[in-house]
């Protein structure tokens, strides 16, 4: 049975502010990497994630990237776009933009699109694409 996991517990997890639900957090997360748990989750949590942690927690964005890949990793937490999270973390270290500009700039990629069609000059940040205005 796969059970939803949302973003407070990552949050728990990552920036142990509540040591008690921190551990249990870890618990579950050992279950899920041992293959004793499946877990799902929507892009939502992971875009709020990346959210919550540079906006109100003030975490740098290397060590965002560096909490977040162990979790992408886990075969037993199901995420849509899984594969392309690696990339939108390598864009999102890279240049200064949003992690949504990020992600959609690494699922361009995964599509093998190279321009895109915006009034959002970050994109211009990202050299491996192309911004076109209509």
């Amino acid at each position: 049975m796969k059970r939803f996991v949302d973003t407070n517990l990552f949050l728990r997890y990552f920036t142990k502010d509540d040591e008690e639900k921190a551990e249990r957090v870890l618990a579950l997360l050992q279950k899920v990497e041992g293959g004793e748990e499946r877990l799902i989750t929507s892009p939502l949590v992971i875009f709020e994630m990346i959210f919550t942690l540079e906006k109100f927690y003030k975490v740098p964005r290397d060590e965002i990237r560096e909490l977040i890949l162990p979790i992408l990793a886990l075969k037993e937490l199901e995420i849509p776009h899984k594969p392309v999270y690696q990339q939108a973390l390598d864009f999102y270290l890279k240049y200064p933009v949003s992690f949504s500009d990020a992600f959609n700039a690494a699922f361009m990629s995964a599509k093998n699109i190279k321009e895109i069609y915006s009034y959002d000059e970050d994109f211009d940040k990202i050299k491996e694409l192309k911004r076109i205005v209509p």
